[in-house]
């Protein structure tokens, strides 16, 4: 289960990270209210996650996750471009996210 939830963490971190982008300095309400939202729940599944998967582990996965669904979501929106070296660095990312998955077997 712990998995799962830090599993969407990660995803609730890319939610926060392109409202923040859209909250323009937290000026506007709604893109603000979406990233304190969605932080809270990120960094609350985060914690959770952290009592049965260690830390740097459960961190790294976080992260991967959040960076590399933000990007895909800033192509798929048109605010970035699409590449294929860009597509190829995030699919090396997520490898190396689902890797750290199994080498902490344990858990």
């Amino acid at each position: 289960m712990s998995w799962v939830v830090l599993i969407l963490s990660g995803v609730l971190e890319a939610v926060w990270a392109t409202a923040l982008g859209k909250s323009e300095g937290f000026t506007k309400l709604w893109p603000s209210v979406v990233f304190f939202g969605a932080l809270a729940l990120s960094m609350g599944g985060l914690a959770w996650a952290m009592r049965d998967i260690p830390t740097g582990t459960a961190y790294a996965v976080w992260v991967g996750i959040g960076a590399a669904l933000t990007v895909v979501w800033a192509m798929i929106a048109g605010e970035t471009d699409v590449s294929w070296l860009k597509l190829a660095l995030i699919a090396g990312l997520i490898g190396c996210v689902v890797g750290l998955k199994f080498v902490d077997g344990a858990h």
